[in-house]
């Protein structure tokens, strides 16, 4: 398959970025990367791209995605659909899916938005996030105790999509201490061959 031009429109701290660049390495697509900080995404230009103003946002030929878990599953389908970045076993696809899931609600609502709220400003409730990442990081050092990866055992989708905003959770004051299953992971997902971290934030983690 002929590869079109890929343009990934995102920024180099977003953790929604990051989780499709660690894609892209994986397959070994080459792509430009565009950055997408929020004046850019308020203009109309990146608007017409995504109404919702979001990164990332990826451009593959005519093709115009955005939401980083969708686009994480059109990447692997379109270009590895025998891999086992999507898994073929119906249980693990089921696990698979219900992490994206996780990923797109408890990972976003407590590590991620904590983060947000240290690194950056954002207006929410820090203890709700606090307590959302307590019982979310409970939660997956209990499922990763015995196996290596979340929803299969070789890396998947699943992994990709919860692991930016978990590892950098100290970012927003939550340690990472009390899990050493999922700090195992997190040393697992960061062993593979094309992991790229993500850049320190600018104010220095708190737990």
């Amino acid at each position: 398959m002929t590869q079109a031009k890929i343009t990934l429109h995102g920024t180099a701290l977003s953790g929604h970025t990051h989780r499709v660049e660690l894609l892209l390495r994986a397959l070994g697509l080459g792509f430009e990367f565009v950055p997408a900080p929020a004046e850019i995404r308020r203009s109309e230009a990146f608007r017409k791209l995504n109404p919702l103003g979001q990164i990332p946002v990826l451009q593959d030929g005519d093709v115009t995605l955005a939401d980083s878990n969708a686009i994480l599953v059109y990447l692997a389908k379109r270009y590895a659909p025998q891999s086992d970045w999507i898994p073929q076993e119906p249980v693990a696809a089921a696990q698979m899916q219900r992490w994206l899931s996780i990923a797109a609600g408890e990972v976003m609502h407590g590590p991620a938005v904590a983060r947000m709220i240290a690194q950056f400003g954002f207006a929410d409730d820090p203890a709700r996030a606090e307590r959302i990442a307590a019982r979310l990081l409970a939660f997956m050092d209990e499922h990763l105790a015995g196996r290596s990866f979340l929803a299969a055992e070789h890396p998947t989708l699943a992994d990709l999509a919860c692991y930016s905003y978990v590892a950098h959770a100290p970012e927003g004051g939550i340690p990472l201490e009390p899990y050493p299953a999922v700090r195992a992971w997190l040393k697992r997902v960061e062993a593979l061959p094309f992991f790229k971290p993500i850049p320190p934030s600018p104010i220095p983690a708190r737990g």
